[in-house]
């Protein structure tokens, strides 16, 4: 089968088009054939191993554990091993890899009690793969917020893969929502419900308005003290992915001096969140946002793009249509 493989560290032309084996599904696995998958920033991070510290998880010189990048998929179940219950072959399912990655490939294995549930219907293939790493991580950061009916919430990076699914989510649950992003996607957040959209170019939140019950950092870029300072009272400072040692210890730091709560961390992957995100997709109260679409064997200009930070929503590697 067709894959794209990269064999050391470095910048988007280390990837390259090979053919190698077709996997073999285990007794507990699903062989997906796979029509689409997306460029995210775990892709590229892992592929210039950024931070260095990725190099401990994938080796030390060169890319040991993982070779086929791709974090998240849709496709087709091919074939079931003997012990799967929960698929059948010609089942849609959209999917999120974990960190055995692997979705740049005509085919991917993938354990049934794994992060895997069938695709919305009314979604296509390359809609769907744009959906787990993104809205997963948007759904559990509001969740740890513990989001209600009435909360002002604020999202910054609204215009980015998490971002898009935050400001609908935040919407779903009742929220009022404010939106940061550059000029060119106001109109984008706005399209998302976003009820105020601030125009960082232009603005700053630091300026004044309301406090925020949840301000929800979905890029790592926000003001960490003027972000505190705006929280109410009980607030929530969410963070998603930045786990710079500094950070994580100013965290802790107003953790145990007040009230205010400041989270991080990385999603966790289930298939239970995906079912649920499934029904709020075919009840039309969330989409995916899609920039670019580029075919398998263009997915060093997929990565190129997406790593210069101005993408709205999501990069699609188109890997057969359907």
């Amino acid at each position: 089968m067709k894959a794209i493989v990269y064999e050391r560290y470095g910048p988007p032309n280390v990837l390259q088009l090979r053919e190698v084996a077709k996997p073999v599904p285990k007794d507990d696995e699903i062989l997906i054939k796979v029509y689409a998958a997306t460029a995210a920033a775990g892709d590229w991070r892992l592929r210039k191993a950024d931070p260095f510290l990725a190099r401990l998880f994938n080796g030390l010189w060169r890319p040991k554990r993982v070779r086929i990048l791709g974090f998240e998929l849709a496709g087709v179940v091919e074939s079931t091993g003997s012990g799967v219950t929960r698929f059948k072959p010609g089942d849609a399912i959209y999917a999120a890899c974990g960190t055995s990655f692997g979705a740049y490939a005509e085919y991917k294995c993938l354990s049934e009690t794994g992060s895997v549930a069938l695709k919305p219907e009314n979604m296509t293939f390359e809609e769907a793969a744009a959906v787990p790493v993104g809205a997963y991580t948007a759904l559990q950061f509001l969740r740890k917020g513990c989001i209600q009916r009435g909360m002002r919430v604020l999202i910054y990076g609204a215009s980015g893969s998490v971002g898009t699914y935050a400001v609908q989510l935040a919407k779903h649950f009742g929220a009022e929502v404010t939106g940061v992003c550059s000029t060119s996607n106001v109109e984008l957040v706005r399209s998302l419900g976003a009820d105020r959209v601030i125009d960082y170019t232009k603005e700053q939140f630091a300026d004044g308005g309301p406090a925020y019950d949840i301000i929800f950092d979905t890029v790592g870029k926000s003001p960490f003290k003027v972000c505190v300072k705006r929280l109410t009272p009980n607030g929530f400072y969410l963070r998603a992915f930045h786990v710079s040692p500094v950070l994580i210890f100013r965290g802790l730091w107003i953790n145990l001096t007040s009230d205010k709560k400041v989270v991080g961390g990385t999603m966790k992957e289930n298939a239970e969140d995906l079912t649920y995100l499934k029904e709020l997709i075919e009840g039309g109260e969330l989409r995916s946002v899609i920039d670019r679409r580029y075919p398998l064997e263009q997915a060093a200009e997929a990565h190129r793009y997406a790593e210069q930070g101005h993408k709205k929503g999501n990069v699609v590697l188109t890997v057969r249509q359907g």
